[in-house]
């Protein structure tokens, strides 16, 4: 059975869940939502916490720390906690650069009045949460900044990204000239891919090369499925729309619980990437099931995709990675 304790620290977790999924399509449900977390913050949540310091001995971030295991559960809650709380130490820690987090911690440790030595692996239990918390926001501005980078033809690093591309794609096939029709045999809209890249900057060119260079034999794949007589699809053009979805995602904080699960620190670019090319080989498969029956329908099929992968995203123990099935 649980204590009075558990059932109290219950609350305040479901409370931080509906936080991070605090969208809904119901009108009613959400002004209810409204009211309960507008009760919550305001008065409840207050006397809760004093309460469990008084019983427990342990502020709200430390229960946290110790009640749950590392990963999106014990992050999200932590978010919340620093959210909610009135002190400026704990809300700005949310925002913190990693040279200043130690300064930080010990900043939290003598505000929150913690003991270290009775609780030896809070501060480590907590810098990994600032890590992923920190790490997830400075990663989107890292995206953000690569999508407004706009293709430059006149770019050595930029050209050379491109031909890379074409030469992991098509490796048994030279390509004529810089602007050619045979862009449109990897599914570019026309002679010159560029103008294909204006919507998701160098965002879009570095996704489908990361994709191309990391899981190269899959991508191929995708290709193949890409160019088949009935089921096909432009695959540089569905995978420049397919970033524009995992930076929409990012940018809404969906990622947060995926990211959260999957890496232990600070996310890096690299694990963006890996996100899309979950998506690019995910679509492809969801793309072949459902057999559409022109690439006329695409927009309807992108947003059942797209509702589909935030159901998942949704789940407290995600983790979206790229797992090919090879092909016979």
């Amino acid at each position: 059975m649980c204590s009075s304790r558990d059932s109290v620290d219950r609350l305040h977790e479901l409370c931080a869940v509906y936080y991070e999924k605090r969208h809904t399509n119901c009108p009613s449900c959400r002004m209810l939502g409204y009211i309960w977390q507008c009760f919550y913050s305001s008065c409840l949540r207050f006397w809760l916490k004093w309460f469990l310091r008084l019983v427990t001995g342990r502020c709200e971030l430390q229960r946290i720390c110790a009640r749950c295991k590392a990963g999106a559960l014990r992050t999200s809650q932590i978010e919340y906690s620093l959210k909610s709380s009135k002190s400026k130490v704990l809300q700005t820690a949310l925002s913190v650069k990693q040279n200043e987090l130690e300064d930080r911690l010990a900043q939290i440790i003598q505000e929150k009045r913690i003991k270290e030595q009775k609780d030896p692996t809070f501060k480590v239990n907590l810098r990994q949460c600032l890590l992923q918390i920190n790490g997830y926001n400075e990663l989107f501005e890292e995206v953000e900044e690569l999508r407004k980078k706009v293709f430059d033809s006149e770019n050595e690093q930029h050209e050379n990204m491109l031909l890379k591309l074409w030469d992991l794609l098509m490796p048994s096939v030279k390509l004529e000239s810089r602007i050619t029709k045979q862009w449109g045999n990897i599914g570019f809209q026309g002679d010159d891919p560029k103008t294909d890249f204006r919507g998701m900057g160098m965002l879009g060119l570095t996704n489908l090369l990361f994709f191309s260079e990391k899981h190269t034999d899959a991508a191929r794949q995708v290709l193949s499925h890409a160019n088949h007589p009935t089921l096909g699809y432009s695959y540089a053009i569905v995978g420049i729309n397919l970033t524009e979805m995992a930076y929409s995602l990012m940018k809404s904080d969906a990622l947060k619980l995926h990211f959260y699960n999957s890496v232990s620190g600070k996310a890096e670019m690299q694990h963006f990437h890996q996100f899309y090319c979950y998506l690019a080989y995910e679509f492809d498969k969801f793309w072949l099931q459902e057999e559409p029956e022109s690439i006329m329908e695409f927009n309807r099929y992108r947003e059942k995709f797209h509702d589909k992968v935030k159901g998942h995203l949704q789940e407290p123990e995600v983790t979206l990675t790229l797992t090919p099935n090879p092909e016979n």
